[in-house]
């Protein structure tokens, strides 16, 4: 029900662009999205993994089961996690986990790759606990929730701090090592992707400002935090979020969670409620440390200095493992007050409990109130489709910007698409404006291309093979960057030039196939954990 409640609009045909979810007919198996020779692996493994999957169903479907997925997953996990007493209360944990600002802020930014983590984090934890205590199937069932959510370097690295965490002080027997080893494993494809590409590992500092969390109310950023909200995109942030009763909310739910915590310790294998208790602290701490004095300046320096140090720049990301904690035990203080009172009171106050998170967000209804709406892509785009097909070279999309805004797609704001429905590299532009503020890209070769069109020199003679020009999509362009190139496609929306004088395309990245090597690997350990399960049939 929860799943058809926030999902309905996709009962229509066409896929839901919007910001960075892109899903297209059939995403091509491409290097450049298995290992880029020159960006950081912001999408790896989400975006070969994609490629591969969509080669078998449509990329409409796909996009339907990974979105239903999210949902699903979040909600059933989250309801069989808890350790209640009552079904009232499972219920609410699961309506709760499933209907958090966190989930309606990241889905209208369209990161469904981090999502899947956030809805695998119940499963993770239920798994690890079960491997701390030696049960028959535990560990095979924590090697999938973690590749569920190891789809990004993000969710990979929560996967993998969550069971360091929840592992640490047992006995390091076979099946610790083994799980250790394991999400290590799963984490290889982006690592070893960020190890052979040209970019550096490092981040602009500028991001920094950029992405940390905001208030959304009189409550200011931390409150927004507390309530699991204060993504740094205003323009992604639910209507109710300003509402100011959410800090009063919020108040509320801490007080709820502070007098469930308890009961958790009480009905968890020893240690396990403190574990994930210290995860949330952490993962809250990691959402505000911009927000905090001083705590920009490290940051700063953390993403300009130290390679990889930019997966924390967006700090609100990390609150997931707090989101979980603030959900379990606040449905088990609900659950603790419930039991003081007599019938039918008990059960008013568990089923009050279960309808706050839609009262206080009911935005996030309907397709987030009807902003998740599917289109469909032109006609053109399937012709520009094939005769780039026919003849697959560099490809660069003009005019240069990261994101654009289509009339065909109600001007939502999507990352270009191009990107991801051409059979060959596309190049975009890689700098990133928020507000008022400009954050450069990695990539040298983008830097180059975007200075010569800045000057007006043409675009024949370098690598690029064909040039795309969307119209009606934002930007314009300096005369002259088209001069010697031949038009192989003119219509409403695109326009393909062929370069008759391209040079020869710069070489892959030349530690490609450890890339590739990191994902077979990782796709090893799923498959391995995957027969395990089905030779030696367990619940869930």
């Amino acid at each position: 029900m929860t799943t058809l409640l926030v999902l309905a609009p996709l009962v229509r045909p066409g896929y839901v662009l919007r910001y960075d979810m892109v899903f297209v007919p059939r995403q091509p198996l491409r290097w450049d999205l298995i290992v880029a020779a020159d960006g950081l692996p912001r999408a790896v493994p989400q975006d070969a993994l994609v490629s591969l999957l969509s080669s078998l169903v449509p990329g409409w479907l796909l996009q339907r089961v990974v979105l239903v997925a999210i949902v699903w997953l979040a909600v059933v996990g989250a309801g069989r996690l808890v350790p209640a007493r009552r079904e009232l209360t499972r219920l609410v944990a699961a309506i709760g986990y499933g209907w958090t600002p966190f989930l309606a802020e990241r889905l209208l930014l369209g990161q469904w790759g981090l999502l899947l983590a956030y809805a695998a984090l119940p499963w993770l934890v239920r798994a690890t606990i079960g491997v701390r205590e030696g049960r028959s199937g535990a560990l095979p069932r924590l090697i999938l929730a973690a590749a569920v959510a190891a789809v990004t370097p993000t969710g990979g690295l929560l996967a993998l701090v969550t069971v360091l965490v929840l592992l640490a002080g047992r006995r390091v027997g076979r099946h610790v090592l083994a799980a250790w080893a394991a999400v290590v494993a799963l984490n290889l494809p982006w690592v070893l992707a960020a190890v052979v590409t040209a970019a550096g590992g490092r981040s602009a500092p500028i991001g920094v400002a950029a992405f940390a969390a905001r208030g959304e109310n009189w409550g200011g950023p931390l409150v927004a935090l507390a309530g699991t909200g204060g993504i740094w995109n205003a323009l992604t942030t639910p209507a109710s979020r300003e509402s100011p009763l959410v800090p009063v909310v919020t108040g509320g739910l801490l007080l709820l969670a502070v007098i469930g915590f308890p009961v958790l310790r009480a009905r968890w294998p020893a240690g396990c409620a403190d574990r994930v208790g210290l995860l949330a602290v952490g993962s809250f701490l990691g959402a505000a440390v911009a927000v905090l004095p001083g705590g920009q300046a490290a940051l700063r320096w953390l993403v300009a200095e130290v390679p990889g140090g930019g997966l924390v720049r967006d700090g609100q990301k990390l609150l997931v493992p707090y989101a979980l904690c603030l959900v379990l035990c606040a449905a088990l203080g609900g659950e603790r007050v419930a039991s003081r009172l007599a019938p039918p009171r008990d059960r008013l106050v568990l089923v009050g409990l279960l309808l706050l998170p839609i009262a206080v967000l009911p935005d996030l209804a309907h397709g987030a109130a009807g902003r998740l709406q599917p289109a469909r892509y032109p006609q053109e785009w399937a012709a520009v489709r094939a005769v780039v097909a026919a003849d697959p070279g560099p490809t660069l999309a003009l005019p240069m910007s990261m994101y654009r805004a289509y009339r065909w797609n109600r001007d939502t704001v999507v990352i270009d698409p191009l990107a991801r429905y051409l059979p060959a590299e596309v190049v975009t532009d890689d700098v990133l404006v928020v507000g008022d503020l400009v954050v450069p890209g990695e990539s040298g070769r983008v830097s180059e291309l975007r200075d010569a069109l800045a000057h007006g020199r043409s675009l024949a003679g370098t690598e690029l093979r064909w040039v795309v020009v969307q119209h009606r999509s934002g930007g314009t362009l300096v005369p002259g960057v088209l001069d010697g190139l031949t038009i192989v496609h003119s219509g409403p929306e695109l326009t393909l030039y062929r370069n008759p004088t391209s040079s020869a395309p710069a070489p892959p990245p030349v530690g490609r196939w450890l890339a590739v090597m990191g994902l077979c690997v990782a796709l090893i350990v799923v498959i391995s954990a995957a027969g395990s399960l089905l030779r030696r049939p367990t619940a869930w």
